[in-house]
């Protein structure tokens, strides 16, 4: 299972880049598209989805599946708002679902058209609620918690499960941050016991007064490469998204996975449905078909982060079933929280204070 995971993270890189070859000249012919079709378009992040099954929902439906992809969710936000394109389906992360929402970007889905939607456990439609109350535009997708990665060889008797073990002295040179204004500040925050949204000056400043103290330790202030650091030996310990285990497992078998018993940072992507949508029936029946235990297994094993399908876990090998760091417990996730849209105001206090912090 594991030497299967890191064949598809090299074989997903390169179908993601054939992907947009294929793709590109279609979605930029997208603007003009009116009226259903037998098709369907989909954005999402790269390499997000085992590309086996867009045939298999094609057979299935009648409906062709024609998607493009993006790196960052900031980057899809603008596609849209620009209007460069249009399109019926996308994937996305809860903040900016919750800034498409309350910019009128996204219309409501008719759930009577998605009956799988029965599959997904109630937990995380609940969590769903703090960036789409009443759960009107999403339907969640893909799971994560923030939380540290070490290498027990290199930490040696110190056990680990605080945020304050990335200020350890002993480990000066050999922690990895992450290079995010707001993945680094829930750091700070919720290691002097605030919520990871504050929106006080005195917590973000104290936040930041952490990271800035942190500062000389770092070795490395990363995001997608800090996984590879951990897994090489050149840091002992650092922070990653759950779904990351499992690749840097596979690689070395030293290293181990723990939320923080802070709480951390825990993210929910989903499908929306965006206002100007084309064919939104077929952008239900793909999220539909998506929603099916079967189809969510596949997807399971193809990325490995959190699942929220319930009725997939029935078809999840039992041994990754217990890995805490890929399902994480309803204690953990309870003590989780996700980011929030944050007004203006705060916005540019966490941007100021992060200057001072990259500064220093």
């Amino acid at each position: 299972m594991k030497k299967k995971h890191r064949n598809r993270y090299f074989r997903g890189l390169a179908m993601f880049m054939a992907a947009m070859i294929l793709f590109s000249s279609a979605a930029l012919l997208s603007g003009c598209r009116s009226g259903a079709t037998g098709e369907v378009y989909v954005y999402c992040y790269g390499d997000y989805f085992d590309t086996a099954l867009l045939d298999e929902f094609e057979a299935e439906t009648g409906i062709r599946v024609i998607p493009d992809y993006y790196d960052t969710a900031e980057e899809m936000y603008t596609v849209l708002e620009n209007k460069s394109t249009t399109y019926d389906c996308i994937c996305t992360s809860d903040y900016m679902i919750e800034r498409m929402a309350q910019n009128d970007m996204l219309q409501e889905i008719d759930f009577g058209n998605i009956p799988e939607i029965e599959n997904i456990a109630d937990v995380y439609m609940e969590k769903s609620e703090a960036f789409d109350p009443g759960n009107k535009y999403s339907v969640p997708y893909q799971l994560g918690i923030a939380g540290i990665l070490y290498n027990k060889e290199m930490t040696g008797d110190t056990e680990i499960d605080s945020w304050s073990d990335l200020w350890d002295e002993k480990f000066s040179d050999s922690i990895v941050m992450p290079d995010s204004v707001r993945d680094a500040f829930m750091i700070g925050l919720k290691k002097n016991g605030y919520s990871a949204n504050s929106t006080n000056e005195d917590e973000i400043k104290a936040a930041a007064d952490e990271l800035i103290k942190q500062k000389p330790m770092v070795y490395k202030y990363a995001n997608d490469s800090a996984r590879d650091l951990l897994a090489n030996g050149s840091a002992a310990i650092g922070v990653v998204w759950n779904g990351e285990y499992m690749y840097t497992k596979d690689l070395n078998e030293n290293v181990e996975f723990v939320v923080p018993k802070e709480g951390s940072e825990f993210f929910i992507d989903s499908w929306v449905i965006p206002k100007d949508a084309a064919n939104k029936e077929n952008a239900e029946a793909w999220i539909n078909f998506l929603c099916k235990a079967d189809v969510a297994a596949t997807n399971f094993e193809y990325l490995y982060y959190t699942t929220p399908n319930e009725a997939a876990l029935e078809l999840i090998d039992e041994e990754l079933l217990k890995e805490k760091a890929i399902f994480p417990d309803e204690e953990t996730i309870s003590r989780c929280e996700s980011l929030v849209t944050l007004d203006p105001d705060s916005t540019k206090l966490y941007s100021n204070y992060w200057k001072k912090v990259k500064a220093d």
